[in-house]
């Protein structure tokens, strides 16, 4: 059975924020179809390595994205909504993503429709809850039909129910064939979602494997440091 073709690759690629050094010369390709978590302790490089791969932090080395891949969105830990109803947040992410007008109205309906907030699409965006946030920022992604959706830490401070809501529409979305990088501090939501794991411990790579294979093998010391709980902060 044929590999996938990569749809991003980084070629040693490394970032510095003045003295400190946040990636080490990181090499890594996101393949079509592909659900990668991305796990470390805090201050592993979790989230620079996301802003590298979508083009938003300056690099050493290379960063090479196939034209399949030209249609990419970024949902942060806390989602940007406009000062506008939940119908306005969506039908701007589609004109800003230049998706013809004919078809505006319909995606908008469709993506909220999944996002369980239709009946909510006339209340100010910002009166929503911190979950309900989360669910639009996610539909407005979906709307744009990203070959990629990148998330850092997408249910972090969220309730129970908020999480499994959030984690329910990615799952819809990874079974629709969207590939998904993810970074995630919630072991469990990476073993329930994500087709990969990749490890980051001092800004390096310390293991990219199939999640079974992560969860289910001995690894090296730190990793089974922190699947144990033991490595929480990237300090020593």
């Amino acid at each position: 059975m044929s590999t996938p073709a990569a749809l991003l690759s980084l070629d040693r690629v490394g970032v510095r924020y003045g003295a400190v050094t946040a990636l080490r010369e990181v090499s890594l390709q996101v393949r079509r179809g592909d659900f990668i978590a991305l796990v470390g302790a805090n201050g592993s490089g979790k989230t620079t390595l996301l802003q590298a791969l979508h083009g938003l932090v300056a690099h050493s080395g290379r960063r090479e994205v196939a034209a399949a891949a030209a249609a990419q969105v970024m949902v942060f830990q806390r989602p940007f909504v406009l000062r506008l109803s939940v119908w306005n947040n969506l039908r701007i992410a589609l004109w800003l993503a230049r998706v013809p007008a004919r078809e505006r109205e319909a995606r908008a309906a469709e993506a909220l429709q999944r996002a369980g907030l239709f009946e909510l699409r006339e209340r100010p965006a910002r009166a929503l809850s911190g979950g309900q946030q989360q669910r639009l920022a996610l539909a407005r992604a979906w709307a744009t039909r990203p070959a990629l959706l990148f998330l850092d830490e997408p249910t972090a401070n969220l309730d129970p129910s908020a999480k499994r809501e959030i984690e329910a529409m990615l799952a819809h979305f990874a079974a629709d064939g969207m590939t998904l990088v993810m970074s995630t501090h919630n072991l469990g939501q990476a073993k329930r979602l994500a087709t990969r794991v990749v490890f980051l411990d001092h800004g390096n790579i310390r293991a990219d494997l199939p999640t079974a294979r992560f969860f289910g093998e001995h690894l090296d010391g730190r990793a089974d440091l922190f699947l144990k709980g033991e490595l929480r902060w990237d300090t020593e």
